[in-house]
Formats: structure tokens, C-alpha cells, sequence
């Protein structure tokens, strides 16, 4: 059982380990709150609680195809675990970093922000946020509904002409794919709209479920070609060796930090449950470093036998489930990573929308409707056509990302370098001018400059891949480059010069 704590005195201030606040909604401004976003009452997820958040995360067709195409950039099989344990060992620290707010003061992601940008200067990093996911609402429920699809055709082979784009299509999507996309995009929302309560139970069962499908698959394959068709190199050559091998594993780093760019940045969304920050890190430290090391090796495992077994390389799951000879078979892993997907949907690209569109106007925007505003903008940017065209996702999605850092850097500096863990969350609901987080016009000038500054350096060499020399590798960094700056910029502009902010007594006692 959750302990059971006494509500803070007005003008509480949250420390390294402190009570969980306990607030009532209605003492805050309605301007910035509603029963979503206020300070939760009960903290109630355990260890096991964020590991499967992780799992769910990580037991993707993206993890998958992302963890197996590290292991053909050339390098040796030894060299591609050292970076991913490297890689996902910085997401670790990185996520306990940001967790910790969150779960000692029991609000979400935009919420906390608006201790370094404001309490209307928040909105600029939800909006942010909020965008990207989004973008990748769509594109995940586009790679699920093409899953289905296969099921769908294995057990209705009369179906196959409505799957052909020039015969039965629209906007870019045959007749079988809107089917398809339409159910999945009902089934996400009918999952959220019951609540983190549902969520969560949801997650607890779908990064299992994968682990269970993905051992008896390798186990299949195993069976069909022997231990001895197992290659840790996937049958790609070594093209890397020595010096010339350094940046492409710094390269695979960049790699890992940046496909957890997102879910990291708003983690905090997900660690207010927590009951204790201990059980958050514990979680993080079983579904981070240790499950993400042990799925990349059965990725790899897994689709090196597709070499001996089917005679090619095959690094998507879905398509390697396709080829059993058993309609059962097919069926079941089919369905078992369109549930998977689901799940990382709804944890990475519809509960961080959720909150962060519900901040721009909370008597407005329930946490539910700022869900479902990213629900529908997501078939709206039709996501197939997104997914389908690479110059697209270049300078949107890519740019977007390049956003990230700087955010996560401004929002580690003030809470840690700035405010030295201390946060008066009273002053989060607040819009008094005698509030801890008001500036004027309520934006913090400081915040929102090293946040252009950090983007701008950072989005410029992704802008400029193709036509500038050395800008390629550069773009690999962005997220550091961003982070960077943004930490350095905010923590130069907080504590001095013109744009320095008064820290209060209060988070000073």
C-alpha cells in the first residue's frame, strides 16, 4: 500500500526527497490547471509498473528494425554491444535526471516547465512536444495497420486487390489500409480514454507479450537452421576496423540516445506515478540498460537466422512472421506487434500530447480532448505519405528534433544547476506577479533564448546535410549539440546579466 502523507503548508517546497504534495485543485488558478495536471494525490506505480513502460518502448518493430541495423554499419558484433550498452546507458542517466521532478512534485512534463520557462512560457516546450509526437501518432499507427494488413490478406486472401493503392485508394492509402489504420486508430483511443489506470494496466501485459512471441520465433528458427546458422554479424562484412571504426560507434551512440529522445524528454509524464524515486530508478535501470541489451540480442539472433532459413536478411519482424508456412503462426506474431505497437503508441505519442495540448488551456483542454486533438491531427497529416517520403521526414520530423535538446538541457539546468532541486509547487498554478515562476508577460526570456539558440545551432547542420561538407556527421549530434547549449545558454542567462532570475526565499531555505 502507497504510504499515506499530510498535505504540505502553503508555500510548500519540494527537496531531494520530500512528502508528496497534496493539493487541491480548486486553490489554483483555473488559468492553469485542471484535475489532470494538478500535483497527484496518490503515487501509486511500483518498479515492475515502469520497467514494463520501458519494455513496451523498446519492444517495437521500430526498436527491432532500429537495434538490428546497428549491427550492419560495418562494425564487429562486439563493437555494435559496446554502443548500444554505452548508448542506452547514457538514456538511463538521462531519464533518472529528468524523472526526479516530476516524481517529487507529482505534476507532469509541461507542468514542471514552467519553473524555467514560465507559467505561460511552458506552452512553447509543450507545443514543441506535443508536434512531434503527433507526427509519430501517425507514422506508428501507419506501421501497425500495415501488420494487420498481412494478417487480414493470410486470412482473407479475397481481400488482396483492396490492399493495391491504383486500384482502391485514396489520398495515398488503398481501401484495406483505412480499414486497417481506422480500427487501430479506434482501438489507441478507446485504450486512453479509459484512463492511465487502463494505460497502464495495458503496458503491464504488451512488452511481455513480445518477449514471449520474439523467444519462440528464434526458438522456430533455431529449430529450422541449428545453433550453427547463428552469425552475430548478420552475414555483414567488417568495413570498420581500428580508428576508422570510433566515429561510427560514436555515430550508434548518437543513434540510441536519439530514438529515446522523445519518450526521455517527457518521462516525467510517467514518473509523477511513481511511488518512490527509487522505484522509478530500479525500474529504469531493468527496462533500460538490461532489457534493451538483452532484445537487441535477440534481434540479432533472431534476424541472422532468416539468412539460413529464408536466404536473405530479413530485420522487419512482421515480415519475418510472414514467411512460417502456418496460418496460426503468422496470425498470432502478426497480432502480437500490432498490439506492441499499440502500446508504444499510446505511451510515447498520445499521453505526452495529452498533457501538453491540455496546458495550453486546462478549463478548455481536458487531458482526454488533448488526446484526441492529437488523435485526429494525426490522420490529418496522412502519415502513409509522411512515412513514404524521405525528404519529408527529413526536414519536419528531424527538425522538430532538433528542438528536443535544447529543452531537455534548459529543464535539467534550472531544476538542478538553477533551483538546486527545489521547487515551490504552489507557484506552478499561480499567475500572481508575486509568484516564483512569473516573469514578465509570463515568459522567462532566459529559458526561451537558449532555447532558440540551442535549436538553431543544432537544426542547422540536419538543414544542410546535403550540401555542406561534414554537416552529415554533425546532424548525428544534434540532440547533444542542442542539449548542450541549451543547458550552458540557460544557466549563463539565469544567474547573470540581464536576463538573471531572482531565486526565492523560499526554494533558498
Amino acid at each position: 500500500m502507497p504510504e499515506t502523507v499530510a498535505p504540505p503548508s502553503p508555500g510548500a517546497v519540494t527537496e531531494a526527497v520530500p512528502p508528496l504534495p497534496v493539493q487541491a485543485a480548486a486553490a489554483y488558478d483555473p488559468r492553469l490547471t485542471n484535475e489532470d495536471l494538478a500535483p497527484l494525490e496518490k503515487q501509486t506505480w511500483g518498479t515492475y509498473n515502469i520497467f514494463a513502460f520501458w519494455m513496451s518502448d523498446v519492444h517495437s518493430v521500430g526498436g527491432y528494425v532500429t537495434a538490428g541495423s546497428l549491427f550492419a554499419l560495418g562494425l564487429h558484433s562486439w563493437q555494435v554491444l559496446v554502443a548500444l550498452v554505452v548508448g542506452i546507458t547514457i538514456v538511463y542517466g538521462l531519464c533518472n535526471l529528468v524523472a526526479k521532478p516530476s516524481q517529487v512534485t507529482g505534476v507532469p512534463y509541461p507542468v514542471m516547465c514552467r519553473s524555467s520557462f514560465g507559467v505561460l512560457g511552458a506552452n512553447i516546450p509543450a507545443i514543441i512536444r506535443g508536434l512531434i509526437a503527433v507526427a509519430w501518432y501517425g507514422i506508428q499507427t501507419f506501421l501497425a495497420s500495415a501488420a494487420l494488413d498481412v494478417v487480414l490478406i493470410k486470412l482473407f486472401p479475397g481481400l488482396a486487390p483492396y490492399a493495391v493503392v491504383g486500384d482502391y485508394g485514396f489520398l495515398g492509402l488503398s481501401a484495406l489500409g483505412w480499414a486497417s489504420f481506422l480500427l487501430l486508430w479506434v482501438l489507441q483511443a478507446c485504450v486512453f480514454w479509459r484512463g492511465m489506470e487502463s494505460i497502464r494496466k495495458f503496458i503491464d501485459f504488451c512488452g511481455p507479450a513480445v518477449y514471449v512471441v520474439m523467444f519462440v520465433l528464434c526458438g522456430y528458427l533455431i529449430w529450422k537452421a541449428g545453433w550453427s546458422g547463428i552469425d552475430l554479424s548478420m552475414g555483414q562484412t567488417v568495413t570498420k576496423t581500428g580508428w576508422a571504426a570510433v566515429p561510427v560507434m560514436l555515430g550508434a551512440i548518437a543513434l540510441v540516445v536519439s530514438y529515446f529522445s522523445g519518450p526521455m524528454l517527457n518521462f516525467g509524464d510517467f514518473s509523477r506515478y511513481g511511488r518512490t524515486f527509487a522505484a522509478v530508478k530500479r525500474g529504469n535501470l531493468l527496462g533500460l540498460p538490461l532489457n534493451f541489451l538483452v532484445f537487441s540480442l535477440l534481434v540479432v539472433v533472431t534476424a541472422s537466422l532468416t539468412i539460413p532459413v529464408y536466404g536473405e536478411l530479413i530485420t522487419d519482424p512482421v515480415a519475418t512472421v510472414a514467411r512460417i508456412d502456418n496460418t496460426f503462426a503468422i496470425v498470432l506474431g502478426a497480432l502480437t506487434f500490432t498490439i506492441a505497437t499499440i502500446g508504444i503508441n499510446i505511451v510515447a505519442n498520445f499521453i505526452s500530447p495529452a498533457f501538453d495540448f491540455s496546458n495550453v488551456s486546462p478549463q478548455k483542454i481536458s487531458w482526454r480532448m488533448g488526446g484526441m486533438i492529437a488523435a485526429v491531427g494525426s490522420v490529418l497529416i496522412t502519415p502513409w505519405n509522411l512515412y513514404n517520403n524521405p525528404d519529408v521526414i527529413h526536414y519536419t520530423l528531424e527538425t522538430l528534433g532538433a528542438f528536443i535538446g535544447p529543452l531537455f538541457g534548459v529543464l535539467i539546468a534550472d531544476y538542478y544547476l538553477v533551483r538546486k532541486q527545489k521547487v515551490v509547487v504552489d507557484d506552478l498554478f499561480t499567475m500572481s506577479e508575486r509568484g516564483t515562476y512569473w516573469y514578465r508577460r509570463g515568459y522567462n526570456p532566459a529559458a526561451v533564448l537558449a532555447t532558440v539558440i540551442g535549436a538553431a545551432v543544432a537544426v542547422f547542420p540536419v538543414m544542410t546535410s546535403g550540401r555542406i561538407a561534414g554537416m552529415y556527421t554533425a546532424a548525428q549530434y544534434s540532440w547533444f549539440i542542442g542539449c548542450g547549449l541549451g543547458l550552458i545558454c540557460y544557466v549563463l542567462f539565469a544567474t547573470r546579466g540581464p536576463l538573471r532570475i531572482t531565486v526565492s526565499a523560499l526554494e533558498n531555505r
